[in-house]
């Protein structure tokens, strides 16, 4: 697995009916206690044979808390096919989930991630095409195109193996004013980054999320016809964000 996620646990739980039933009862005592809205459920790097089992899962949990009156949520890999090879992806059935649940958040990101090479975390042509698979397979009003609240930092010459520094989009920004790099900005994944060396010499590469590459991502789920958008995650504060929130859309409700 992958960020604390286990492929092993998952499918402890998922091939475990009293596993499951503890886990469900810790849901609902957590959902009363902080009077949440509802849950997403988010497991990843699931074992391909486990498919059905989580889609079981799924149905059991909508089965419990759908009458409660709670909303219910699931966090699907950015898929490009229906087929598409691979542990994040294998497990995680589109057309099933986005039958059962009320939102699918994609997981539009991390394209740029902390083991790969310099690039941005959401290439908007990248996500393109997945939006592109995902309107065939779940009804687009139940769609929320996942975004970025984060960047990375890379040492250059990119080294397989090593790993690039999670960075703040307001981190960056006074990274490179105090550097004194210049913010450049990628035409084709509509996304900022900038260059610029360390104190031991060695070459940097920042990518991260402004307002442009906030609003191209904002006029795609437009352009779909999504449900919304979702963050990952909302703790960093990103003041560019929310004054493009609020040009764009009537805000609700401010947590």
């Amino acid at each position: 697995g992958g960020g604390g996620f286990s492929s092993d646990i998952a499918h402890a739980v998922l091939t475990d009916s009293q596993a499951q039933d503890n886990l469900i009862n810790n849901i609902t005592t957590t959902l009363r206690e902080k009077n949440y809205y509802g849950l997403d459920i988010d497991f990843e790097y699931i074992y391909p044979y486990d498919r059905e089992s989580y889609n079981n899962f799924l149905r059991r949990v909508i089965e419990t808390f759908r009458p409660l009156g709670y909303s219910i949520s699931t966090a699907l890999a950015p898929k490009i096919s229906a087929d598409q090879q691979g542990l994040l992806y294998e497990a995680h059935d589109y057309p099933v989930h986005g039958e059962l649940a009320d939102h699918i958040i994609l997981m539009t990101y991390e394209w740029g991630y902390t083991y790969g090479p310099p690039m941005t975390v959401a290439p908007i042509n990248q996500v393109r095409r997945v939006l592109d698979y995902a309107v065939t397979e779940i009804p687009p009003e139940k769609i929320m195109m996942g975004i970025p609240n984060y960047g990375y930092d890379w040492t250059l010459p990119y080294t397989p193996g090593t790993a690039a520094r999670t960075i703040s989009n307001v981190g960056a920004v006074d990274l490179a004013r105090r550097v004194g790099a210049q913010i450049q900005f990628d035409q084709t994944s509509q996304a900022p980054f900038f260059n610029y060396y360390a104190d031991d010499g060695r070459q940097h590469e920042v990518w991260f999320e402004d307002a442009r590459s906030i609003l191209a991502k904002l006029s795609l789920a437009n352009e779909f016809g999504l449900g919304g958008v979702s963050y990952w995650t909302i703790g960093r504060f990103f003041p560019q964000n929310w004054l493009i929130l609020n040009e764009v859309y009537d805000i609700i409700k401010v947590l």
